[in-house]
């Protein structure tokens, strides 16, 4: 009798924990907003979209989503979200697991610095900054797998502003442009990996004007006007 009680008493517990357990998460609170454990997943499947905590209507903690490779559930990426502004640090992973990218978000836009990793190894390939409206802004850097700088650039606004360098695998920069409202505008450059002088000209709304210049082995080969060429100039 004894031992029977014992048997109907753990089977009771095991019923309420996983009746509990079923009706613990996606519930709402009072004003019909989510709150607590949630979980979706692909429709028509048992396999896991994303999981994550709320507070009342809020993401909040550690998000986990996931996409279907071969019909099973893969973790693509982690936000984890800050309640009290809703911004979150996002990590955005391979099918195998490893880093693609990682930098904050709110809502939809990148904010803040992010950087990308390159396929074959972990060395950082390209490292931006995004304004709080999710523009470019500031220094942009592109790298080379072993950790070398392959091209600098300058954002405002969204838009390239400024000096853009290109440089070669040796370190020796090959390309240099300078850009207005996000076109070609002004001095620019070309060289090759012998630090010599290719070429030089001038941009106006991304188009060669003036005279342009080009050299063979540092010497002066050409000069080429492109002012006829420039067609409904834009003024300044």
């Amino acid at each position: 009798m004894i031992k029977q009680n014992i048997l109907l008493g753990t089977l009771f517990i095991s019923i309420l924990t996983t009746s509990f357990s079923q009706t613990s998460k996606n519930q709402l609170d009072e004003n019909n907003r989510r709150h607590g454990f949630w979980t979706k997943n692909y429709e028509n499947t048992d396999q896991v979209r994303y999981e994550g905590q709320f507070e009342h209507g809020k993401e909040t903690g550690e998000f986990k989503f996931y996409m279907l490779v071969s019909g099973k559930s893969v973790l693509t990426a982690t936000k984890n979200f800050d309640l009290s502004t809703g911004i979150a640090d996002v990590v955005f992973l391979a099918s195998d697991g490893k880093k693609i990218s990682e930098g904050k978000m709110k809502g939809k836009l990148y904010i803040g610095a992010w950087v990308y990793y390159h396929k074959d190894n972990n060395n950082i390939m390209t490292s931006e900054l995004y304004d709080n409206e999710g523009k470019l802004e500031g220094e942009r850097k592109v790298f080379y797998p072993d950790g070398k700088i392959a091209e600098i650039a300058l954002y405002k606004n969204g838009q390239l502003e400024g000096k853009s360098k290109v440089f070669a695998e040796n370190g020796i920069l090959i390309k240099e442009f300078t850009y207005k409202n996000g076109l070609l505008h002004g001095p620019s450059a070309f060289y090759n990996d012998q630090k010599e002088l290719l070429a030089e000209g001038n941009y106006r709304n991304n188009q060669k004007t003036g005279v342009w210049k080009y050299y063979e082995n540092g010497e002066l080969k050409e000069e080429k006007d492109f002012t006829v060429y420039s067609k409904n100039p834009i003024k300044q």
